[in-house]
């Protein structure tokens, strides 16, 4: 299997990765070879759903991910010792260190 890929943005704030690329470059790749918009195509094309249907979908989508993000930013941060706390689910309880070797936390599913 090969597969090959394209990063629409730099690795990090420090690399925006727009200097090499031109805007057009950008917007040409997406138009021809993005997998959500070539599936979207094809869903319409083959009558699987309507483009009503699917912006309905994005709606849905981003307002989850607007939501999920909001709980995540204005939910207050655990406390230390819950720092292990659901890494595995059904596993017996386990140490788990942190940035200090010294201190260890219980895992708990």
């Amino acid at each position: 299997m090969e597969l090959q890929t394209y990063r629409y943005h730099g690795h990090s704030m420090s690399d925006p990765g727009v200097s090499n690329r031109t805007r057009e470059e950008i917007q040409e790749v997406r138009s021809k070879s993005d997998p959500i918009m070539l599936l979207k195509d094809r869903m319409v094309n083959s009558n699987l759903a309507s483009v009503e249907e699917l912006k309905e979908i994005d709606v849905e989508v981003r307002k989850e991910i607007e939501d999920a993000a909001q709980f995540a930013t204005a939910d207050p941060e655990p406390p230390l010792e819950e720092l292990g706390y659901h890494i595995y689910s059904s596993d017996p309880p386990f140490e788990v260190h942190g940035a200090n070797q010294w201190i260890k936390f219980k895992s708990v599913s």
